[in-house]
């Protein structure tokens, strides 16, 4: 059985609680989550055709990692 790697920063109890956050989340508050972040300035929300998602992620993670 391989070990689970996590993001720099991360590890099991963060995911754990960030998944709980996400289910225990009601629709009101997962409505409001949006809002407020489409409201924020320095956010960018954007639509991207799947086929896309995979190379738009690689290319923010090769930023990330510059």
């Amino acid at each position: 059985m391989n070990k689970q790697t996590f993001p720099p920063g991360w590890d099991e109890k963060r995911i754990r609680e960030l998944i709980a956050h996400y289910e225990n989340q009601t629709a009101d508050e997962e409505f409001a989550e949006i809002e407020a972040a489409r409201e924020t300035e320095d956010v960018t929300l954007m639509a991207i055709p799947t086929e896309l998602v995979p190379e738009v992620r690689a290319s923010l993670a090769r930023r990330e990692s510059a």
